[in-house]
């Protein structure tokens, strides 16, 4: 499997399957956003999950893939560093905005920073078009910023700092999709750096999640969080590791920005699941988002 995968890298099947792969994540990490959002406190959900996380790719880690070598332990300890960063910065901006005004900032956000990003470190060049399109992607995001700021009535007070939060973290996805792209590179097989990074980056959240249920007056039970934690899991290893994977096959900017056709997945999942209340002119700006990607896309 290992070597079949790496044949691939620099092909035309290997820029096809990428693209594929960034899809999935896509859909893949918008059903991931609103599962942390949904129901229960998104710090405990995220607990949930993560202590998952560790459970499934503790034996993976251990018996199943050859252990890192050399600096791929430093790699692996940066890449804890920035998800911790991460989740924090996710889970303060949903505590503060809804999922349909966070969640496509973050993700709309992310793939500018990305694209300078993989710029500086891989050397990779956007074409005309493809710049075209990351104009297209912000428009819709600071458009969807404006017409949040303006329209919405509902946890006012908070929706500024949410905001802020979610441009912040955005940046913070970036990052962590620069830095998992060089370090799924460096590593000799994928998915070696796949199963020690799961394991990894999720031995954080179970504690702070743990800390703060016991300190609620009326924490939620166990039973349903934890179902929702192996839920959540399973969707963490299709969406992270298909990005991931994406990014060792082909340029890492093409495949970050494509993953954020999410932001068509979350309007839909936060109107028909969440019950939020989108609109039309926020689709409208969501989709925007959306076509900027695939300008990036097609222009490549």
């Amino acid at each position: 499997m290992t070597e079949w995968l790496l044949s691939l890298e620099g092909t035309e099947a290997g820029h096809t399957l990428a693209m594929v792969l960034a899809l999935l994540a896509a859909f893949l990490h918008a059903v991931f956003g609103a599962l942390q959002k949904g129901r229960h406190d998104p710090w405990l959900t995220r607990g949930a999950i993560d202590a998952a996380l560790f459970v499934l790719s503790l034996p993976m880690a251990l018996f199943l893939v050859p252990w890192p070598e050399g600096w791929a332990w430093a790699i692996l300890g940066g890449a804890m560093v920035i998800h911790f960063l991460y989740k924090v910065g996710m889970a303060l901006a949903y505590e503060r905005g809804a999922f349909t005004v966070v969640y496509p900032v973050v993700r709309g956000t992310g793939p500018l920073f990305t694209v300078i990003g993989a710029w500086l470190l891989f050397g990779e060049v956007f074409s005309g078009v493809q710049w075209l399109g990351v104009g297209v992607l912000l428009m819709g995001i600071f458009g969807l910023a404006v017409y949040n700021l303006v329209h919405i009535s509902l946890g006012r007070e908070t929706l500024v700092p949410a905001l802020w939060l979610a441009v912040g973290t955005g940046a913070l996805v970036a990052l962590y999709t620069t830095y998992d792209a060089f370090g799924i590179r460096y590593t000799p097989s994928p998915f070696t750096f796949l199963a020690w990074f799961f394991m990894l980056t999720a031995m954080d959240f179970p504690i702070i999640a743990w800390i703060r249920w016991r300190r609620m007056e009326n924490p939620p039970e166990l039973r349903p969080l934890l179902t929702r934690g192996v839920i959540g899991a399973f969707i963490a290893f299709g969406s992270f590791g298909s990005v991931m994977m994406a990014t060792r096959l082909d340029k890492v900017g093409e495949a970050a920005v494509l993953r954020e056709t999410s932001t068509v997945f979350a309007a839909l999942i936060g109107w028909l699941v969440l019950k939020e209340t989108v609109g039309p002119r926020r689709i409208a700006l969501m989709t925007l988002i959306a076509v900027g990607a695939v300008i990036v896309e097609l222009g490549g």
